[in-house]
Protein backbone atom coordinates (compact mmCIF):
# COMPACT_ATOMS: atom_id res chain seq x y z
CA UNK A 1 0.00 0.00 0.00
CA UNK A 2 1.32 3.43 -0.95
CA UNK A 3 1.14 6.51 1.27
CA UNK A 4 -1.73 8.79 0.18
CA UNK A 5 0.60 11.74 0.87
CA UNK A 6 3.03 10.59 -1.83
CA UNK A 7 5.79 9.17 0.40
CA UNK A 8 5.98 5.81 -1.31
CA UNK A 9 5.34 2.37 0.13
CA UNK A 10 3.88 2.04 3.63
CA UNK A 11 5.08 -0.60 6.09
CA UNK A 12 2.79 -3.27 7.56
CA UNK A 13 2.97 -3.27 11.36
CA UNK A 14 1.27 -5.34 14.05
CA UNK A 15 0.49 -3.45 17.25
CA UNK A 16 -1.86 -3.72 20.21
CA UNK A 17 -4.25 -0.86 20.68
CA UNK A 18 -6.52 0.07 23.58
CA UNK A 19 -10.11 0.31 22.33
CA UNK A 20 -13.22 1.09 24.38
CA UNK A 21 -16.17 -1.06 23.30
CA UNK A 22 -19.53 -1.31 25.09
CA UNK A 23 -18.04 0.30 28.16
CA UNK A 24 -15.04 -2.04 28.37
CA UNK A 25 -11.41 -1.10 27.73
CA UNK A 26 -10.02 -3.79 25.42
CA UNK A 27 -6.51 -4.53 24.22
CA UNK A 28 -6.91 -5.54 20.57
CA UNK A 29 -4.20 -6.75 18.16
CA UNK A 30 -4.24 -4.55 15.07
CA UNK A 31 -2.39 -4.93 11.78
CA UNK A 32 -2.21 -1.83 9.63
CA UNK A 33 0.02 0.00 7.19
CA UNK A 34 2.07 2.92 8.50
CA UNK A 35 4.01 5.50 6.49
CA UNK A 36 7.59 5.69 7.89
CA UNK A 37 7.82 9.35 6.88
CA UNK A 38 4.54 11.01 7.89
CA UNK A 39 3.15 8.35 10.23
CA UNK A 40 -0.26 8.15 8.57
CA UNK A 41 -2.05 4.83 9.14
CA UNK A 42 -4.30 2.89 6.78
CA UNK A 43 -5.79 -0.57 6.52
CA UNK A 44 -7.18 -2.87 3.87
CA UNK A 45 -10.74 -4.17 3.89
CA UNK A 46 -9.42 -7.52 5.11
CA UNK A 47 -7.45 -5.90 7.94
CA UNK A 48 -10.51 -3.90 9.00
CA UNK A 49 -12.59 -7.09 9.15
CA UNK A 50 -9.90 -8.80 11.22
CA UNK A 51 -9.83 -5.88 13.66
CA UNK A 52 -13.63 -6.05 14.04
CA UNK A 53 -13.44 -9.77 14.80
CA UNK A 54 -10.55 -9.30 17.22
CA UNK A 55 -12.52 -6.57 19.01
CA UNK A 56 -15.65 -8.73 19.22
CA UNK A 57 -13.66 -11.68 20.56
CA UNK A 58 -11.77 -9.52 23.08
CA UNK A 59 -15.11 -8.22 24.36
CA UNK A 60 -16.60 -11.71 24.54
CA UNK A 61 -13.58 -12.99 26.46
CA UNK A 62 -13.79 -10.04 28.86
CA UNK A 63 -17.47 -10.61 29.72
CA UNK A 64 -17.24 -14.42 29.78
CA UNK A 65 -18.83 -15.32 26.44
CA UNK A 66 -17.53 -17.89 23.98
CA UNK A 67 -15.38 -16.34 21.27
CA UNK A 68 -15.96 -17.06 17.59
CA UNK A 69 -12.94 -19.36 17.47
CA UNK A 70 -14.08 -21.23 20.60
CA UNK A 71 -17.45 -21.87 18.96
CA UNK A 72 -15.75 -23.17 15.80
CA UNK A 73 -13.35 -25.36 17.78
CA UNK A 74 -16.12 -26.74 19.99
CA UNK A 75 -18.27 -27.52 16.97
CA UNK A 76 -15.45 -29.29 15.15
CA UNK A 77 -14.61 -31.42 18.22
CA UNK A 78 -18.13 -32.83 17.97
CA UNK A 79 -17.86 -33.17 14.17
CA UNK A 80 -20.82 -30.83 13.76
CA UNK A 81 -21.48 -28.69 10.71
CA UNK A 82 -22.91 -25.23 11.27
CA UNK A 83 -26.28 -26.58 10.18
CA UNK A 84 -26.18 -29.48 12.67
CA UNK A 85 -25.21 -27.15 15.52
CA UNK A 86 -28.07 -24.83 14.55
CA UNK A 87 -30.52 -27.73 14.63
CA UNK A 88 -29.18 -28.90 17.98
CA UNK A 89 -29.77 -25.40 19.34
CA UNK A 90 -33.08 -24.84 17.53
CA UNK A 91 -31.82 -21.63 15.92
CA UNK A 92 -31.22 -20.59 12.32
CA UNK A 93 -27.89 -21.42 10.65
CA UNK A 94 -27.42 -17.67 10.02
CA UNK A 95 -27.05 -17.14 13.77
CA UNK A 96 -24.26 -19.75 13.99
CA UNK A 97 -22.43 -18.12 11.08
CA UNK A 98 -22.71 -14.69 12.69
CA UNK A 99 -21.54 -15.90 16.12
CA UNK A 100 -18.53 -17.62 14.56
CA UNK A 101 -17.75 -14.28 12.95
CA UNK A 102 -18.13 -10.85 14.55
CA UNK A 103 -21.69 -11.00 15.97
CA UNK A 104 -21.83 -11.14 19.78
CA UNK A 105 -24.32 -13.61 21.21
CA UNK A 106 -26.52 -12.77 24.20
CA UNK A 107 -25.77 -14.30 27.59
CA UNK A 108 -28.69 -16.69 27.31
CA UNK A 109 -27.67 -17.76 23.80
CA UNK A 110 -24.15 -18.29 25.10
CA UNK A 111 -25.59 -20.64 27.73
CA UNK A 112 -27.45 -22.50 24.99
CA UNK A 113 -24.26 -22.67 22.90
CA UNK A 114 -22.31 -24.17 25.80
CA UNK A 115 -25.03 -26.76 26.34
CA UNK A 116 -25.03 -27.71 22.66
CA UNK A 117 -21.23 -27.94 22.57
CA UNK A 118 -21.38 -30.35 25.50
CA UNK A 119 -23.46 -32.69 23.38
CA UNK A 120 -26.89 -31.66 24.67
CA UNK A 121 -29.88 -30.76 22.54
CA UNK A 122 -31.28 -27.40 23.53
CA UNK A 123 -34.97 -27.91 23.13
CA UNK A 124 -37.88 -28.36 25.47
CA UNK A 125 -37.30 -25.72 28.11
CA UNK A 126 -35.89 -23.20 25.58
CA UNK A 127 -38.19 -23.74 22.60
CA UNK A 128 -41.36 -25.18 24.09
CA UNK A 129 -41.37 -28.55 22.31
CA UNK A 130 -41.43 -27.02 18.83
CA UNK A 131 -38.77 -26.46 16.19
CA UNK A 132 -37.90 -22.79 15.87
CA UNK A 133 -39.56 -21.19 12.84
CA UNK A 134 -39.08 -17.59 11.66
CA UNK A 135 -42.00 -17.78 9.18
CA UNK A 136 -44.23 -18.90 12.05
CA UNK A 137 -43.16 -15.89 14.13
CA UNK A 138 -44.36 -13.66 11.31
CA UNK A 139 -47.56 -15.71 10.96
CA UNK A 140 -48.39 -15.30 14.67
CA UNK A 141 -47.66 -11.56 14.61
CA UNK A 142 -49.77 -11.11 11.47
CA UNK A 143 -52.66 -12.88 13.22
CA UNK A 144 -52.29 -10.46 16.12
CA UNK A 145 -52.38 -7.56 13.67
CA UNK A 146 -55.61 -8.90 12.17
CA UNK A 147 -57.31 -9.19 15.56
CA UNK A 148 -55.95 -5.90 16.89
CA UNK A 149 -56.64 -4.12 13.59
CA UNK A 150 -53.26 -2.39 13.72
CA UNK A 151 -49.64 -2.97 12.84
CA UNK A 152 -47.36 -4.29 15.60
CA UNK A 153 -44.51 -5.75 13.51
CA UNK A 154 -42.39 -2.64 13.12
CA UNK A 155 -38.70 -2.78 12.27
CA UNK A 156 -37.78 0.46 14.03
CA UNK A 157 -39.18 -0.36 17.50
CA UNK A 158 -36.85 -3.37 17.95
CA UNK A 159 -39.89 -5.58 18.67
CA UNK A 160 -40.29 -3.95 22.06
CA UNK A 161 -44.06 -4.53 22.01
CA UNK A 162 -44.40 -7.21 19.33
CA UNK A 163 -42.17 -9.53 21.35
CA UNK A 164 -44.51 -9.26 24.35
CA UNK A 165 -47.50 -10.43 22.27
CA UNK A 166 -45.35 -13.20 20.81
CA UNK A 167 -44.08 -14.27 24.26
CA UNK A 168 -47.57 -14.52 25.71
CA UNK A 169 -48.76 -16.50 22.67
CA UNK A 170 -45.88 -18.97 22.93
CA UNK A 171 -46.09 -19.36 26.70
CA UNK A 172 -49.87 -19.68 26.79
CA UNK A 173 -49.81 -22.24 23.96
CA UNK A 174 -47.17 -24.27 25.81
CA UNK A 175 -49.25 -24.16 28.98
CA UNK A 176 -52.53 -25.09 27.29
CA UNK A 177 -51.55 -27.10 24.20
CA UNK A 178 -48.24 -28.65 25.25
CA UNK A 179 -46.05 -26.78 22.76
CA UNK A 180 -45.22 -23.22 21.81
CA UNK A 181 -46.43 -21.64 18.58
CA UNK A 182 -43.06 -20.61 17.14
CA UNK A 183 -40.27 -22.45 18.99
CA UNK A 184 -38.77 -19.09 19.94
CA UNK A 185 -36.43 -18.68 22.90
CA UNK A 186 -36.96 -15.70 25.22
CA UNK A 187 -34.55 -13.82 27.43
CA UNK A 188 -35.30 -11.85 30.59
CA UNK A 189 -34.10 -8.38 29.60
CA UNK A 190 -34.51 -5.06 31.45
CA UNK A 191 -37.41 -4.06 29.18
CA UNK A 192 -39.24 -7.31 29.85
CA UNK A 193 -39.36 -10.68 28.06
CA UNK A 194 -37.71 -10.36 24.66
CA UNK A 195 -37.23 -12.64 21.68
CA UNK A 196 -33.72 -13.94 22.13
CA UNK A 197 -31.21 -12.71 19.60
CA UNK A 198 -33.90 -10.35 18.27
CA UNK A 199 -31.39 -7.94 16.72
CA UNK A 200 -30.27 -10.66 14.31
CA UNK A 201 -33.82 -11.83 13.62
CA UNK A 202 -35.81 -8.66 12.87
CA UNK A 203 -34.78 -8.43 9.21
CA UNK A 204 -35.36 -12.16 8.66
CA UNK A 205 -38.81 -11.93 10.25
CA UNK A 206 -39.76 -8.95 8.09
CA UNK A 207 -38.68 -10.82 4.94
CA UNK A 208 -40.15 -14.22 5.90
CA UNK A 209 -42.97 -15.81 3.90
CA UNK A 210 -45.61 -16.72 6.50
CA UNK A 211 -47.48 -18.79 3.90
CA UNK A 212 -44.57 -21.26 3.81
CA UNK A 213 -45.11 -22.55 7.34
CA UNK A 214 -47.66 -24.69 9.16
CA UNK A 215 -50.94 -22.78 9.49
CA UNK A 216 -52.26 -21.81 12.90
CA UNK A 217 -54.66 -24.27 14.49
CA UNK A 218 -58.09 -23.19 15.72
CA UNK A 219 -56.82 -23.50 19.30
CA UNK A 220 -53.81 -21.30 18.56
CA UNK A 221 -56.01 -18.66 16.96
CA UNK A 222 -58.25 -18.66 20.05
CA UNK A 223 -55.24 -18.04 22.29
CA UNK A 224 -54.07 -15.16 20.10
CA UNK A 225 -57.56 -13.63 20.10
CA UNK A 226 -57.81 -13.95 23.88
CA UNK A 227 -54.46 -12.21 24.38
CA UNK A 228 -55.30 -9.47 21.88
CA UNK A 229 -58.65 -8.76 23.55
CA UNK A 230 -57.05 -8.70 26.99
CA UNK A 231 -54.32 -6.33 25.83
CA UNK A 232 -55.73 -4.16 23.01
CA UNK A 233 -53.10 -1.47 23.62
CA UNK A 234 -49.37 -2.07 23.43
CA UNK A 235 -48.71 -0.34 26.74
CA UNK A 236 -51.05 -2.72 28.55
CA UNK A 237 -49.23 -5.86 27.41
CA UNK A 238 -45.88 -4.21 28.14
CA UNK A 239 -46.99 -3.47 31.72
CA UNK A 240 -48.47 -6.95 32.17
CA UNK A 241 -45.27 -8.66 31.07
CA UNK A 242 -43.37 -6.67 33.71
CA UNK A 243 -45.74 -7.99 36.39
CA UNK A 244 -45.01 -11.62 35.52
CA UNK A 245 -42.88 -13.31 38.18
CA UNK A 246 -41.44 -15.74 35.62
CA UNK A 247 -39.71 -12.73 34.03
CA UNK A 248 -38.91 -10.92 37.27
CA UNK A 249 -37.28 -13.90 38.99
CA UNK A 250 -34.80 -14.59 36.19
CA UNK A 251 -31.34 -12.96 36.19
CA UNK A 252 -31.10 -10.36 33.43
CA UNK A 253 -30.05 -12.03 30.20
CA UNK A 254 -31.14 -15.50 31.33
CA UNK A 255 -33.51 -17.70 29.35
CA UNK A 256 -37.12 -17.75 30.54
CA UNK A 257 -37.93 -21.49 30.53
CA UNK A 258 -41.17 -22.77 29.07
CA UNK A 259 -41.41 -25.02 32.11
CA UNK A 260 -42.55 -21.86 33.96
CA UNK A 261 -45.49 -21.29 31.59
CA UNK A 262 -47.92 -22.65 34.16
CA UNK A 263 -47.06 -19.71 36.42
CA UNK A 264 -48.34 -16.99 34.08
CA UNK A 265 -50.67 -14.73 36.04
CA UNK A 266 -51.82 -12.05 33.57
CA UNK A 267 -53.45 -14.26 30.93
Amino acid sequence: MNCPNGHGKMVAKKVKEKITFRGHALIVPVEQYVCPECGIKAGTVKQTAEVQKAMADAYRKTVGLLTGNEIVEGRKKLNLTQDLLAKRMNVGIASIKRWEGIAIQSKSMDTALRMALKGQTVGDFCTGNRTFSIPRIKLVLKEFETVLAKKILKKDDKMLFAAKYLWYADMAAHRELGQSMTGSTYAALPFGPQLNNYRDLVDDIMKANEASTEPLSAEEKKIITRIAMKFPREKTIYAAAHREKIWEQQPRGAIIPYTDSGELTEI
